[in-house]
């Protein structure tokens, strides 16, 4: 299939995914279409839950493996859009639609070059392509759910809109509940022990605070306070100050580091809400980023979550599309984005593969 071939079959395809909702915990029926594709280019599938995945015709388990990964469900349409979220409809170059560019463009792209690649003997890498479920919400039945099922992986390229600019690293993020405890008391007197006074000595360790060690692409970690709760009554010293830290991790230090550094600072108790969102990242010297130079691609540090939080292994964001027109009304990809992709993600692996 030449590439003009690639790029009206994809887009045909996105416009099918756009006309059916997919919203997150919801994505069967896309998970159903994108399944009678793959059967109808003779490619068989996998499936869990809403996850589908399938690997090169002649997969070798004794090469090193590449997964190709991008998400098929959406957020729901929020009430600025004036076009109908579920119905695609080109204009002036741009494909409208829910999903059209988070990750729908990303994700069909993606799929082209498997596809493309899907057939050819003698590859240096295996490939495999996952359409993983539940992105948005970074559910327990998505990628995370279908990682022991896949063969071995040794790194990864996951379709997200950068307007085909490789993101060699993206932050994680840490939310930490903090409660710092006092004793009541009346406030008329001397009595009790404020626990917002408590309170106040960690939350200016949170401002003030500097780690150590700082990422080349990401930058700090920063840790912002971003809810703080106490008190019953203006007469009554509070017991107990509740509060709220959104830390955003980078691949100077783990998530469970970070949190570690955090416990041995502070006299709140902690109750992490998840540490599994850790930051991901890919060595500028790895083959896939050298091939993306050589190629003039623009590299960067991604502020934005993926399913690369669930990954082990190197990986690199990078798909058509603007991550700023995500969740927004009238979401679009220009048609044009869809054939760079295609392109790019091809060229790139041709480097390699």
């Amino acid at each position: 299939m030449n590439q003009n071939q690639l790029v009206e079959n994809s887009t045909e395809l996105l416009k099918k995914l756009i006309t059916t909702p997919s919203f997150s915990t919801e994505e069967d029926t896309t998970a159903e279409i994108l399944q009678q594709f793959f059967e109808d280019q003779g490619i068989p599938t996998k499936g869990y839950k809403n996850n589908l995945w399938a690997t090169n015709k002649y997969f070798d388990e004794d090469k090193s493996t590449i997964l190709l990964n991008s998400h098929h469900d959406t957020v729901k349409p929020n009430s600025g859009y004036t076009k109908d979220p579920f119905t695609p409809v080109v204009e002036d170059g741009k494909l409208f639609g829910l999903g059209a560019n988070d990750a729908g463009g990303p994700l069909i792209s993606l799929i082209s070059a498997f596809i493309h690649f899907y057939p050819k003997k003698n590859l240096s890498y295996n490939l495999v392509f996952a359409a993983s479920a539940e992105e948005e919400i970074s559910g327990d039945n998505g990628i995370v759910s279908i990682l022991d099922m896949l063969p071995p992986i040794d790194c990864a390229i996951v379709g997200e809109p950068t307007q085909m600019r490789m993101a060699v690293a993206e932050k994680g993020l840490m939310v930490l509940e903090c409660t710092a405890k006092g004793k009541s008391g009346h406030a008329a007197r001397d009595e009790g022990e404020n626990a917002i006074y408590k309170a106040l000595s960690d939350i200016e360790w949170f401002k003030n605070y500097e780690f150590a060690e700082e990422s080349e692409t990401l930058g700090p970690v920063k840790m912002t306070v971003t809810e703080v709760h106490a008190g019953s009554q203006h007469n009554v010293v509070p017991d107990t100050c509740d509060f709220t830290v959104d830390i955003r991790s980078t691949d100077a230090y783990s998530n469970k580091e970070i949190l570690n550094i955090v416990e041995r600072n502070i006299d709140s108790v902690i109750h992490p809400r998840s540490i599994r969102l850790n930051p991901s990242f890919m060595p500028l010297d790895h083959p896939i980023i050298k091939a993306g130079q050589s190629m003039g691609l623009e590299q960067y540090g991604s502020p934005t979550l993926s399913d690369q939080a669930f990954l082990s292994v190197p990986s690199l964001k990078i798909g058509p599309g603007k991550s700023a027109r995500s969740h927004t009304a009238d979401e679009f990809i220009q048609l044009d984005e869809i054939e760079e992709g295609i392109e790019i993600y091809i060229r790139l692996l041709n480097k390699i593969l």
